[in-house]
């Protein structure tokens, strides 16, 4: 099957490479041509344009930034959009609002050209094993015919709702990853706070009732003052504003998450954007009277 892929980042290169490793010959495009250089390495060819890239591809991934980003790869000048017809999904693997998710989907189908929104959670590493849990939204129909694509990327692929869904869906899950990301920066300084080792701790307590994945990948790297990406602050800061947005749509109290989400831009704002979000422990430690511990 003909594939393209637009976005090149911490996420969608890798996720490209396994499409090319599944043997499907692959179209990339990304803003900075110099990012699909490893996919070009790899046999893939490179387009200029969006519209380019989805010239003479069934199925067009998109994995970028935020809901801006994605509108401009789909409607703007030399978007995919002037290469929409029958016969040619796009996938969108960026987490985005769902409102506007809609608005993508119905310009398209307008264009008789199916759409899903299939963002994704894993981290980089996930994307790098192809074992992303991936949520789908859109026409069932439309979902199980790029199935068999969507395993190449995901160990986890459930079909969540219609068009929109799956944004919503990741909407619940960054959710959870930023309460959890904090609940690991507590319990770490708590630990050393209070005389015990916090790599003990969070060897016991990961293998209990406490533990979570972002205690298992995250709480390593807070202990070891590791504050390398798999996921941007600044990406968890963007898509927290998002579920912000959701939950005063749906009058639903999210209290814990706006807690999180102040705390992120707190990070962001001491210089930690694009620092991972396992530095959210810097602003906790900065939070500790008289704190002398790493």
């Amino acid at each position: 099957m003909n594939i393209a892929y637009i976005g090149m980042g911490i996420m969608g290169q890798p996720m490209a490479l396994n499409l090319i490793k599944a043997g499907h010959p692959l179209t990339v495009h990304n803003r900075t041509s110099a990012k699909c250089q490893p996919l070009a390495a790899q046999g893939a060819a490179v387009a200029k344009t969006p519209a380019a890239a989805a010239q003479a591809a069934e199925i067009v991934f998109i994995n970028v930034t935020d809901t801006p980003d994605v509108e401009a790869v789909i409607l703007g000048p030399q978007g995919i959009i002037e290469s929409a017809r029958p016969g040619l999904t796009v996938i969108d693997n960026s987490t985005i609002s769902p409102d506007a998710t809609r608005v993508f989907a119905q310009k398209l189908k307008d264009k008789q050209t199916d759409y899903l929104d299939a963002p994704v959670s894993g981290g980089d590493i996930g994307a790098q094993n192809g074992t992303l849990a991936i949520m789908v939204g859109g026409k069932k129909s439309v979902f199980k015919r790029c199935l068999p694509i969507l395993e190449i990327l995901g160990s986890k692929v459930v079909h969540v709702g219609p068009i929109g869904a799956g944004q919503t869906c990741k909407a619940c899950n960054q959710l959870f990853c930023a309460i959890h990301a904090l609940a690991c920066a507590e319990g770490i300084n708590l630990a050393r706070q209070a005389g015990i080792d916090p790599a003990t701790m969070v060897d016991v307590v990961a293998s209990g009732a406490g533990g979570s994945w972002a205690l298992a990948n995250l709480g390593p790297k807070m202990l070891n003052n590791d504050m390398d990406p798999g996921f941007m602050i600044d990406l968890i800061v963007k898509d927290l504003k998002i579920a912000n947005e959701l939950a005063q749509n749906a009058k639903s109290p999210i209290p814990a998450t706006a807690l999180a989400q102040q705390l992120f831009v707190a990070a962001q704002a001491a210089g930690d954007g694009t620092s991972g979000t396992q530095a959210l422990y810097n602003v906790i430690k900065k939070l500790t009277p008289n704190s002398t511990k790493k």
